[in-house]
C-alpha cells in the first residue's frame, strides 16, 4: 500500500515509517501539515496517518480540508489526546480510526492493513473514471484526456468538471457548485464560480473548437457530451 504519514516527531516518525517500508509499504513521511495537504490532493494513498498535534496545519484540519475536497482516503489519527472529546472531534472530521500514543506497532500496521482492505472494497464498488463523450476522467489519478490529449486541470478546476459530467442534462446553478466544490453557501458576492467556469472552458473547449459547458443565462449551467 502507498501511504501518507504526517508525524512531526522525528523518533516516532522514523520508527513508524521504517516499520512499514520493511513490512513492504511506501511510505511518504511529512513533518508538517501543509506539506501533507499538498502530498494528499496531488498524489493518491491508500491509507492516511495523520498526527493531531503538527506545524503548519495539525491533522485535523488537513482532514477537513481532503474531505472538503471530496477526498475519502481512510484515515488513521494518532495523538497524544486520550480523551473522548478529542476521539469524536477526530471522528466528525472524517477520521476512520483513532490511536492514541504511546501504541504497539503491530497494533498501528493492523489498523492501517484493515483501512486499506476498507478501502479496496470501496474502490471496487464506485467507479475509478468517468466517460462523457470524447472526455474521460481518472478519479484516482486525478487526470483528465481529451481526443487523446492530457488537460492540465487544478483541483478546484476537475471536481468542477466532475460535477458537470456527474450531472451531465440537468442544469447545475451557481449555488449548487459552490456547495458542490467549495463547500460554500450562498454568497452574492464572489464571483468563484464563474472565474472558474471560464478557466475550465479555456482548456476543455477553446483547444477543440467546440462547447461543452452551456450557460442557462440567469439559471446556471448544463453539460452536453460530445460523442
Amino acid at each position: 500500500m502507498k501511504i501518507l504519514l504526517l508525524e512531526d516527531d522525528k523518533e516516532i516518525g522514523t520508527w513508524i515509517s521504517d516499520g512499514l517500508s520493511q513490512s513492504g509499504h511506501v511510505v511518504d513521511w511529512l513533518e508538517n501539515g501543509r506539506d501533507a495537504l499538498v502530498a494528499a490532493n496531488s498524489y493518491s494513498y491508500d491509507v492516511l496517518i495523520l498526527d493531531r498535534m503538527t506545524p503548519e496545519l495539525d491533522g485535523l484540519t488537513v482532514l477537513k480540508s481532503l474531505r472538503a475536497a471530496k477526498n475519502t482516503t481512510p484515515a488513521l489519527f494518532l495523538t497524544a489526546l486520550s480523551d473522548v472529546d478529542s476521539r469524536v472531534e477526530g471522528l466528525h472530521a472524517g477520521g476512520d480510526d483513532y490511536l492514541s500514543k504511546p501504541f504497539a506497532f503491530s497494533e498501528l500496521e493492523a489498523r492501517v492493513i484493515a483501512l486499506g482492505r476498507r478501502n479496496v472494497q470501496t474502490m471496487e464498488t464506485e467507479p475509478t473514471a468517468l466517460v462523457a463523450g470524447d472526455i474521460t476522467l481518472d478519479l484516482l489519478r486525478h487526470s483528465c484526456i481529451r481526443q487523446g490529449q492530457k488537460i492540465e486541470l487544478n483541483p478546484k478546476e476537475f471536481r468542477l468538471l466532475e460535477s458537470f459530467i456527474r450531472a451531465r442534462g440537468r442544469v447545475l446553478t451557481r449555488n449548487m457548485l459552490l456547495e458542490k466544490v467549495w463547500d460554500m453557501n450562498f454568497d452574492p458576492t464572489t464571483s468563484v464560480v464563474e472565474t472558474h467556469v471560464s478557466r475550465l472552458r479555456s482548456k476543455i473547449e477553446k483547444p477543440f473548437g467546440d462547447t461543452v459547458i452551456k450557460t442557462i443565462r440567469g439559471t446556471g449551467y448544463i453539460f452536453e457530451e460530445k460523442s
